[in-house]
């Protein structure tokens, strides 16, 4: 059986007959070492049925892929945001929302759990063409070759693209700021008003409805997770997400003259010549060096108070 809602401590069991509400077993509780380990949205799970109404949790089992963050604060924590995905869409608003750095934090993300990003540009019924290519040449200029989308979820523009590849057996979660239009999709993608949706203001920017996350199942069969809006996308000793995400400035670094070039000063940096000509676009090589000193410093193991 698998979760297909988590809301403050409950959750929600879809089997064949059915959802049911369902909590975790006082033993697993127990037995359990870190909120990663607790059910989230798409794992599958061991499940007691005590009524025709009520159920326990008592296992999860291995997730193939997951999406993951830093807990928002200090604390170096996980959050499961959900599990068991094969697409990850990526959504940023044309209008306010875009913004190349976040939307590489989100890649560093979704390469680290082994699932396959696809970026949507919504709300494009707000910009003009020469707007979006801007937008769209400035995604490619910054080294990222996952596939774009570009959406409107008033016209319709784009919906087919995304559903059209949307198979049975398959699960998709949306990604992105509040009010950028993840809900309005839903609705689009089912034909039906499953989510609540807020006004949008005139700015364009649409107002946050989405409180949990939950997996919606489509008619064709595949299966698609909500989500709410993400403020902050931190990232957790990502190293694998890093090289998928920025491999092209890896891939300058194994040419570098020496091999513990910091790309500072040293002579024969491959690095430094790729931004000194115009290749590599140094905010993008600032985003990289950020995140990979975040990485860093939450994957050192703290140290336990006396």
């Amino acid at each position: 059986d698998s979760v297909s809602a988590v809301d403050r401590g409950w959750y929600t069991v879809r089997n064949e007959a059915g959802e049911v509400a369902a909590q975790v077993t006082g033993k697993f509780l127990h037995t359990t070492k870190a909120t990663s380990e607790m059910p989230c949205v798409g794992d599958w799970v061991c499940v007691h049925y005590d009524a025709k109404d009520a159920a326990s949790i008592h296992g999860v089992l291995p997730r193939k892929s997951f999406l993951r963050r830093k807990t928002v604060g200090k604390d170096t924590q996980l959050q499961m945001i959900a599990a068991n995905i094969d697409v990850a869409f990526i959504v940023q608003s044309c209008q306010y929302d875009f913004n190349v750095p976040r939307m590489e934090r989100y890649l560093v993300m979704v390469s680290e759990g082994q699932v396959e990003p696809v970026l949507v540009l919504s709300k494009t019924d707000l910009v003009d063409d020469d707007a979006l290519a801007k937008y769209i040449a400035e995604i490619r200029a910054a080294g990222i070759n996952a596939r774009i989308i570009a959406l409107s979820n008033v016209t319709g523009a784009g919906l087919e693209e995304i559903r059209e590849p949307m198979i049975s057996g398959k699960t998709y979660c949306l990604l992105g700021s509040s009010g950028v239009g993840k809900s309005t999709l839903i609705n689009r993608l089912t034909g039906q008003d499953i989510l609540r949706t807020g006004r949008v203001r005139a700015s364009g920017e649409g107002r946050h409805t989405t409180v949990r996350r939950q997996l919606i199942v489509l008619e064709q069969g595949g299966m698609i997770i909500d989500t709410p809006g993400m403020r902050e996308v931190g990232i957790i000793a990502a190293k694998e997400g890093m090289e998928d995400t920025f491999d092209d400035i890896e891939e300058l670094a194994d040419s570098c003259r020496f091999n513990n070039c910091s790309h500072g000063n040293e002579p024969g940096c491959a690095v430094l010549q790729a931004i000194q000509a115009g290749t590599l676009p140094s905010a993008r090589y600032e985003n990289y060096l950020k995140l990979k000193q975040e990485a860093k410093s939450h994957a050192r193991p703290r140290r336990k108070r006396p």
